[in-house]
């Protein structure tokens, strides 16, 4: 038997919310840890949507958009630096990682997922954006 939104190949049901509970958790991990480590929050406030400017990749196309922006909303740029600052004793490395983590947590509690070639709005969270029709 199929699972719902299976054959759409999008999450749906309680998979979904978990997904986008998931992604409050990270945004408010990173916010903690931010806070704690003695954080600007100016440059919190400047840096926090700077993995959107990815967007500007579907200017190219769908395809070429959807492999930028999910460069720029997965977890593992911002854990590998983040790994790296830790490593070096670098502790603006770490802030940056948890400023790019808690943009990432935010959209996912927003239910904005990561993008498939097809279409901007075909996201593994589901359609966003308004239908057409």
């Amino acid at each position: 038997m199929e699972a719902i939104g299976a054959a759409s190949g999008f999450v749906s049901g309680w998979p979904k919310l978990l997904l986008r509970v998931e992604g409050a958790a990270l945004m408010a991990a990173a916010l903690f840890y931010y806070a704690i480590a003695g954080g600007d929050w100016g440059r919190f406030a400047l840096l926090f949507l700077v993995p959107d400017l990815s967007l500007l990749a579907y200017l190219a196309g769908p395809a070429p958009g959807a492999v930028v922006y999910n460069a720029a909303h997965t977890t593992i740029g911002p854990l590998a630096y983040g790994a790296l600052g830790a490593a070096l004793g670098q502790p603006v490395l770490l802030q940056l990682a948890a400023i790019h983590l808690a943009h990432i947590g935010f959209d996912r509690a927003l239910g904005f997922g990561l993008k498939y070639g097809a279409a901007f709005s075909s996201t593994h969270l589901g359609r966003v954006g308004r239908s057409r029709g």
